[in-house]
């Protein structure tokens, strides 16, 4: 497996984040008409055992997509239940029911949170396309409720052997941080092909 790449095109990966943040951040605005602001903070490479660790076994929400195109793989979606709250209550606004205090999502929560999801997804994969000139097409986003770890198996136990990118980003919005983690799995060698046409 080859993963050689031209040095100078190291930070297509810098772009990639964020031209993604900043489509989830345009496209959240638009939805909420709360002013958000999408921060990637961090982008590491990981070894996918490790993430299992790193992700560890506290329940979260997660979304995933899978790219059906190339670089293809998947991309999770982070964040712990308060913070989908925090974000549901601010798009449904004063139309319906929330309870920030209630355990578990009322249905008007959960079906916010999904749309959240679609926006999520959607926005990053537009912002990857936008810098590597091309169309990825995605899987309609999943969602679960559960330990991170597991869904991180889910998604690519298979794949011990190999790398993942990992963007740590926050979400501003509603005067609060937010916290999404994005961990991204794409098949690296289709990755690497496709920054390697792209002239910088």
């Amino acid at each position: 497996m080859s993963l050689m790449i031209d040095i100078r095109k190291l930070g297509l990966f810098n772009q990639m984040a964020k031209e993604g943040g900043n489509t989830v951040a345009n496209h959240l605005s638009q939805m909420t008409g709360m002013e958000t602001e999408m921060e990637i903070t961090k982008i590491n490479f990981i070894d996918i055992p490790d993430i299992k660790t790193h992700v560890g076994d506290e329940k979260q929400i997660g979304i995933s997509i899978e790219m059906v195109e190339k670089p293809h793989g998947h991309i999770l979606f982070l964040f712990n239940a308060a913070s989908a709250k925090d974000l549901a209550t601010g798009m449904i606004g004063d139309m319906g029911e929330t309870d920030p205090n209630a355990n578990g999502f009322t249905d008007m929560e959960r079906s916010a949170i999904q749309e959240i999801g679609n926006i999520m997804t959607s926005g990053f994969i537009d912002g990857w396309a936008n810098v590597l000139d091309t169309t990825i097409d995605i899987s309609t986003p999943n969602f679960t409720f559960g330990p991170g770890s597991g869904m991180v198996d889910q998604l690519v136990g298979d794949r011990d052997n190999e790398m993942a990118l990992m963007f740590d980003s926050r979400v501003h919005a509603l005067e609060s941080d937010i916290n999404v983690k994005v961990y991204t799995f794409p098949e690296l060698e289709e990755l690497v092909d496709l920054m390697q046409e792209i002239e910088v």
